[in-house]
Order: structure tokens, then C-alpha cells, then sequence
């Protein structure tokens, strides 16, 4: 089965905010997992669904600040994590399970951006194994909670950035090619836009439903590190060094940023869809051209399989399709 990637004309538009989108939800009884839900976008999707009544679990790389910058947030939990490290997380992963049984909201999205070469303890490049491999793991390690929820969703930070470059299934690890950090930034998001694929096709036999999102422009303090000239050259700040905020052109505040993510979460629209990439509130159009949209090998179904067994065999967690 391919994926229907069709947009619905939902109407929301690239202004709505992620506490509009649950203005009206009710998620009472729901437990939620945010990874990054400490800063930007993962801090705004963590107060949407606790506002919402959902109970919302962040793991963080320093839960000392991200309990600071979730204080005063009600329904909130904090535990450490750090994706690049195997056993930390399979230490949270375990941990979870041991407290909850199920978990009907899992947001894979945290990641790092355009940093130079690094690698984790395996030797893979740090941008695919903290923004996807990590995340592939961990969802594998809770895949019990979610199946316990019966109807459940995972969603997957992608970026429009997956334009930049294709999974080089040959070189994913920049061993014999010139390391290039966007090129890498952009390799790790085309794998998550594939793993939502490869995901929804194991999981929506048992209600597990898998989307990835764009969630547009945003300066958030984890691409602070980033030279003024990259900025200058997307128009991305002010002259006095603020944001610039133009949702119609992608850029967006980290609020209107959690948008794609909380309604992925929570519209009632996508109960019988899945394995889709969506921005502005609504599933996006297939574009070869467009900077809008998403590319066709970033949702094509056997590139996704291709990178699931490559994943499984790295990591030797896999789930069977049923």
C-alpha cells in the first residue's frame, strides 16, 4: 500500500498556534512522550497537550534545565536521556514501562542542526544517530505502550531541509564522502520522513499511526550556534537580531512551529491515516520543485523499508509488520 500523501485543505493555515489547535481537545487520561520538550518546539508541544489534560513525559540531556523551563507546567515529568547513547536510552525506555503501561502520544523531537562531524559510540555521524537512529530505538524499546493504547500516534520531526539530500544508503555515515553539515542536517530528516512511513505501515493493523511534520522556520536556542551569514542568507532575523515572524513565508514563532505536531497528535481527520508528511496543519502535496511540499523519495515505500532493515540491523530492535 502507498501512502496517500493528499492534502485535506483543512483551512488551519501557517498562523494557527499549537494551543488553538487543542483549544476544543480533551485528552484526560492520554500519556504523552515529548523528546527535546524542554525548549522551541517540544517545549510548546508539551504545554499544548498538558493543557489539554494529557499527563506528558519529557527526557532530556539535562533534566536540571528542562525542569526549570517546564516549571510551572502542570502534568509534567522529566527524565534523563541521551539519544546518541544506546544505553541511556534503553534506561529511559525501561523506566517508562516500568511506570506506565501504555502511551498513546509519542513526538520524536529533539534534535541537533547542521553541527560539525561528530559521532556517537558506534561510529555513526551524530546527526543521524541523534535525530533518527536514537528515535528509531526508543520507539522500538516503548512499542508495547503504544500497541497497550490501542489507537495511538507517533510523530517525527522532519524539516522541509529533507530537500537538501536523499539517505545515501551507501555512505550514510560520511566515511569515503566530504563531510557536509547540511548535508548531513538534511539526511537525517529525509530518514525520519521515511521512518513515519515504514512505521505506520507496522503499526496501523494494531492503531499505531505514524506522521511526520515540517514545522517551518524556526530560530529556537538550538540553532543559535549558527554564523549570522547563514542566517542573513535565509532571512531569518530582524536588524536587531530578533526572529523574523512571517508565517506565509515558513516563518514562524515556536508556538505556530508546534502547530503540524499537536494536530498531528490529536485531529479527529487523520483517525484512518497515517504514514503521511504534513505541515501547516494539513498533510502536504507532493513537490519535485516547490519549496513547499515534500519530495517523493522522502515517502517513497521501499526507500522506507530499505532504511528500516538498515536500522534494524544496526541496532537489533526491529517490529514485525502484522
Amino acid at each position: 500500500m502507498r501512502v496517500v500523501q493528499q492534502p485535506l485543505l483543512t483551512g488551519l493555515g501557517p498562523a494557527m498556534s499549537a494551543t488553538e489547535v487543542v483549544r476544543d481537545a480533551d485528552l484526560t487520561g492520554r500519556v504523552a512522550v515529548v523528546t527535546g520538550g524542554s525548549s522551541g518546539l517540544g517545549l510548546e508541544t508539551a504545554r499544548a497537550l498538558a493543557s489539554s489534560g494529557a499527563s506528558v513525559h519529557v527526557p532530556a540531556v539535562d533534566p536540571v534545565a528542562a525542569r526549570a523551563a517546564l516549571s510551572g507546567i502542570d502534568k509534567v515529568d522529566v527524565w534523563p536521556i541521551d539519544l546518541a547513547d544506546e544505553a541511556s536510552v534503553k534506561a529511559f525506555a525501561n523506566t517508562f514501562l516500568d511506570r506506565r503501561a501504555r502511551l498513546d502520544i509519542l513526538v520524536l523531537n529533539a534534535g541537533i542542526m547542521a553541527k560539525p562531524l561528530f559521532r556517537d559510540t558506534h561510529g555513526h555521524e551524530g546527526h543521524f544517530s541523534t535525530n533518527f537512529l536514537g528515535h528509531y530505538q526508543l520507539t522500538a524499546l516503548l512499542w508495547p505502550a503504544l500497541l497497550a493504547a490501542r489507537t495511538s500516534r507517533v510523530i517525527v520531526m522532519s524539516s522541509r531541509a529533507h530537500q537538501m539530500s536523499d539517505v545515501d544508503f551507501e555512505d550514510i555515515d560520511f566515511v569515503r564522502r566530504p563531510y557536509d553539515k547540511w548535508m548531513a542536517y538534511g539526511q537525517s530528516k529525509t530518514a525520519n520522513a521515511l521512518y513515519a512511513v515504514a512505521l505506520d505501515r507496522r503499526g496501523r493493523a494494531n492503531g499505531v499511526r505514524a506522521f511526520s511534520v515540517h514545522p517551518g522556520m524556526i530560530v529556537t536556542p538550538g540553532i543559535r550556534h549558527l554564523s549570522l551569514s547563514e542566517f542573513d542568507a535565509v532571512g531569518a532575523l530582524e536588524p536587531d537580531g530578533s526572529p523574523v515572524i512571517n508565517p506565509a513565508a515558513d516563518k514562524k514563532t515556536p508556538g505556530q512551529g508546534a502547530a503540524t505536531t499537536v494536530w498531528c497528535a490529536t485531529s479527529p481527520l487523520l483517525n484512518s491515516l497515517g504514514g503521511v508528511y504534513c505541515e501547516n496543519c494539513d498533510i502536504a502535496s507532493v513537490e519535485t520543485e516547490s519549496p513547499f511540499g515534500v519530495r517523493p523519495y522522502a515517502i517513497d515505500p521501499e526507500r522506507a523499508e530499505r532504511l528500516w532493515r538498515w536500522s534494524a540491523m544496526m541496532t537489533g530492535l526491529d517490529i514485525e509488520i502484522t
